[in-house]
């Protein structure tokens, strides 16, 4: 072993040691590690930013952006409402959720499939009473092993393709996992829509600010002229929101107040009070084609400037005792108030008339410049920050349509993936589905670091000779025994590693080592780089090692030893399922 070797070596061995600690940020520890290369001389100075242009980081920002893009459309939800139905018991709820989740991780990043549906899951639980915790520990596992079907599913298929290139110029295409992937995703979605009973049922998680409890928000909506619910009854209304609010009052001629009985016709010009989450408001207005009393009418609709926040009237706030259509707030302010939550009286009339008091919540509506001025001028305090989705309808089957576009350029090879999946996040952000500041927010800066340091350290292994090193002590280890035992050695390996450190950090380091044992062993290098895809790809034994796992974990309310319970039967079966087909589809024996 050369020195620059022991010291390749030794680095990589601190930088494990160091994600596991646990007691840095994993993209911190990834930096000291490139920061250590670069001072010891194993990694150049002009390869040590390489990472950041790297076409694996290229291609997971890419399609973490485009997951979010459809996340904030709605249309999983639309999608999903005709399911809805079919949800009545715990089984048949793990099945549709796992099921839509392992589909959609197939065709876009594993992480972002799950994003989107968590927010249905936790609907789905609230209605029907089921423990949040037996459906998105479920999930989280079936968008890994959905992640296993294509090249952009999860960010060990894109590592294992580039080292590929590396080995043969030739990277795996698009649908060159889909063999072995398929076999995998239907053995464990019969796993998963049967086993979640092995899941303890646990209480959720949450931040502080979800602790506090507000009353539900009344807001203003109209019955446009033309309209395609003129005619339709209350009850439809409140089914098209999936019963997540209700309609408090009809106000029909300007002043007529109408009890909302569940037959009433409504009628165009009829202005409704709608009671309920802003997300169930902002459902209600955008599938009944309503029109939001108070949107603003300057540019506080453009997509960059817009801020849309919740806040309290202070007992000081110039506003107490004033009727909210008297206090010109566009023009004073540049705000708009969209829904008011009022503790203890119903609200029943036009808001325009109701006379605001301390206490009061708002959602207000401006841009980011005038939003903290018009807060600071009225003495509104502004509320622990979330997600409000009211006034930011933008609703759309776009970002489908173009996740479909570059799925099938990358497909047909007229367009490479990084490619393909780049100017799909760009035309998107063109298309003005989500602004700039919402896109920076998606893309995890963490991850970017993480994947960009980790990029060149671990080929400073493969530059000192390093690879070779390791591949030859493997091959004397693994001397004599079958092709198919070494292909079940190289995966478990992959798979011990992996809850521990990191999946994308597994397959840097270990795809190299498996492609020159391989060639060491005489044998097919495909195979073995597609078992370190395999085992790093399939993480269910801890929290920590994906991120899918990671961001259930307080939602669901689970504990660090709950995921082994479901994860070891499921990686067992990955394993004897997994490696067999491997073996069969990508042959070991060259020629």
């Amino acid at each position: 072993m050369t020195l620059d070797q022991a010291l390749a070596f030794g680095l990589v061995g601190l930088t494990v040691a160091g994600f596991v600690w646990g007691r840095l940020p994993y993209d911190l520890i990834a930096l000291a590690g490139l920061l250590a290369g670069v001072a010891t001389g194993i990694v150049p100075v002009k390869a040590a930013f390489s990472g950041f242009a790297d076409d694996v980081v290229v291609i997971v920002v890419a399609a973490l952006l485009v997951s979010a893009a459809i996340a904030r459309s709605g249309v999983v939800e639309d999608i999903m409402r005709p399911f809805m139905p079919f949800m009545k018991t715990p089984q048949r709820q793990v099945m549709v959720l796992v099921g839509a989740v392992t589909l959609l991780a197939m065709f876009t990043k594993n992480v972002g499939a799950l994003a989107m549906f968590m927010p249905v899951a936790s609907q789905v639980a609230r209605k029907s009473g089921t423990s949040i915790s037996q459906l998105l520990m479920p999930m989280a596992f079936g968008s890994l092993i959905g992640g296993l079907v294509t090249l952009v599913g999860t960010s060990p298929n894109i590592i294992v393709s580039k080292i590929r290139q590396d080995m043969t110029g030739q990277p795996f295409s698009m649908f060159d996992y889909a063999p072995v992937g398929l076999g995998v995703v239907a053995v464990g979605f019969l796993f998963l829509c049967f086993a979640s009973n092995l899941i303890p049922k646990r209480k959720p998680g949450g931040a502080v600010g979800e602790s506090f409890a507000l009353d539900a928000y009344t807001a203003e909506a109209r019955v446009p002229e033309g309209s395609g619910f003129a005619g339709r009854t209350v009850a439809d209304l409140e089914a098209a929101a999936d019963g997540d609010i209700a309609v408090r009052t009809v106000i029909r001629e300007r002043f007529r107040r109408l009890e909302p009985a569940p037959a009433l016709l409504l009628r165009e010009e009829d202005d409704l009070l709608l009671v309920g989450e802003p997300e169930g408001i902002e459902r209600a207005v955008a599938r009944a084609g309503l029109t939001l009393v108070g949107e603003p009418t300057t540019q506080a609709g453009d997509i960059e400037s817009e801020s849309v926040v919740e806040g309290v009237v202070t007992p000081q706030s110039p506003i107490v005792g004033s009727r909210i259509g008297k206090l010109s707030l566009e023009a004073a302010h540049g705000v708009t108030i969209l829904a008011v939550s009022r503790a203890g009286t119903e609200i029943r009339q036009h808001l325009s008339s109701v006379r605001l008091r301390e206490g009061d919540v708002l959602v207000l509506k401006g841009t980011s410049e005038t939003v903290p001025e018009a807060l600071g001028s009225l003495k509104i305090l502004p509320l622990a920050e979330r997600s409000i989705v009211l006034g930011r309808n933008r609703r759309s089957f776009i970002p489908l349509g173009v996740l479909a576009a570059a799925m099938i350029l990358t497909a047909t090879g007229l367009v490479s993936a990084v490619a393909a999946f780049f100017g799909a996040a760009v035309v998107l952000l063109l298309l003005r589905v989500m602004s700039m500041h919402e896109a920076y927010q998606t893309v995890e800066a963490s991850v970017i670091v993480l994947l960009a340091a980790l990029i060149p350290l671990s080929e400073a292994i493969q530059t000192t000779g390093g690879t070779d090193l390791i591949a030859g002590w493997l091959s004397s280890a693994l001397h004599g025994l079958s092709p198919l035992t070494s292909l079940f050695m190289v995966t478990l390996l992959a798979m011990g590693v992996t809850p521990f450190l990191n999946n994308a950090a597994t397959v840097l380091m270990l795809g190299p080592i498996a492609g020159s044992l391989a060639v060491r062993l005489g044998l097919n290098p495909d195979p073995f780089l597609m078992a370190v895809a395999l085992g790093a790809a399939c993480d269910f034994l801890t929290p920590i090692g994906h991120q899918c796992n990671t961001i259930v974990m307080a939602p669901g309310g689970y504990r660090f030893g709950d995921y082994w319970r479901l994860g070891l039967p499921l990686s067992l079966i990955v394993l004897f399922v997994g490696v067999p087909l491997i073996a069969f589809v990508w042959p070991v024996m060259p020629g």
